[in-house]
């Protein structure tokens, strides 16, 4: 990706001068093939069902089919949402909700994304969790993840709901009293600077994300806890293996998969502490989905060199 015009130095600088960049230059084309890739790296991590929210503002109607698709032939479970936002005016937010609904009344499988309370207008958060509840679902948000949200609590404490993800709460404070799970995400945290979030210190139940960086959720638990160790030497690997287990909770279709791994026992005081473990094979509902660390349904040569075509052209238009 083309290095941003100055070195960004803070978490909004970091939005405005690379997400964001990359946000506004995707296509539905660009789409298929990151989300294949995505899928397929979740798979041969292990992970078989994937919760994540996506902008691509000049590209929002049909963007969740094209994703909940190519995940699909990869063979990884997903939900999926519109990260709906104001930074594209009120134009933009109406797509957004329109996306999620369309989405949803189909049929998809997921939630009503918002980026973020900070980037939306009040009426933008109300229509977002209305839309939620007539839909049956919550709301995927993220929220003060930097110091740039820390309204959010305020805004959203009318609204959220038990079934909302509330993603990072790095800068929530220990009462916040909003409804939902919040997801923690430490290895994003990290790269973004933004703080640690300490989890542990919340009554709302805990799961562990990525934030999209790869979806390898074991060494997503190893970061967890020794961040979480860091910060209190008494942690065990037993709290994020419970914030990993949640996970299940979320999305429990996962529980009738079964992964072969390269390492005995998969228990977490063993796992905490020993690198390199890998799927061997992987079954989704019932069916081969990986063997002997390949992908079975789909050419991952060719994703990989597709998606890699897919970068260039992107990077070509920022």
């Amino acid at each position: 990706m083309p290095a941003p015009s100055r070195t960004p130095t803070t978490f909004l600088e970091i939005l405005e001068q690379v997400w964001w960049r990359l946000d506004v230059a995707l296509d539905l084309e660009m789409l298929e093939w990151s989300a294949k890739l995505g899928a397929l790296e979740a798979l041969e991590a292990g992970c078989t069902a994937i919760i994540d929210h996506h902008e691509s503002p000049n590209a929002i109607e049909g963007s969740l089919t094209v994703i909940a698709d190519a995940c699909a032939e990869v063979g990884v479970r997903v939900s999926t949402c519109y990260g709906v936002t104001d930074r594209h005016g009120a134009d933009g937010a109406r797509r957004g909700l329109a996306e999620n609904d369309r989405f949803l009344g189909e049929g998809g499988r997921g939630m009503v994304g918002v980026h973020a309370a900070f980037t939306c207008r009040d009426d933008t958060l109300e229509a977002a969790a209305d839309l939620a509840r007539r839909h049956g679902v919550g709301v995927h948000i993220h929220v003060a993840e930097g110091p740039d949200d820390d309204g959010a609590v305020e805004r959203l404490a009318q609204l959220a709901d038990d079934d909302w993800l509330l993603i990072h709460g790095v800068h929530l404070p220990d009462d916040h009293g909003l409804r939902g799970t919040i997801v923690h995400n430490p290895r994003s945290n990290m790269n973004n600077a933004v703080g640690y979030s300490r989890p542990t210190r919340f009554v709302n139940a805990v799961a562990l994300g990525t934030d999209g960086i790869g979806a390898d959720i074991l060494s997503e638990f190893q970061l967890a806890f020794v961040a979480a160790r860091a910060a209190d030497v008494t942690t065990s690997p037993e709290r994020a293996w419970d914030w990993l287990e949640h996970g299940w909770t979320l999305f429990p279709d996962a529980l009738d998969d079964r992964v072969t791994w390269s390492y005995e026992p998969i228990e977490p005081w063993h796992l905490a502490y020993t690198p390199g473990v890998h799927p061997i094979d992987v079954d989704i509902g019932g069916e081969p989905a990986l063997r002997q660390g390949r992908s079975v349904r789909v050419d991952s040569a060719e994703i990989r060199a597709k998606a890699a075509e897919q970068a260039t052209r992107l990077h070509s238009l920022l």
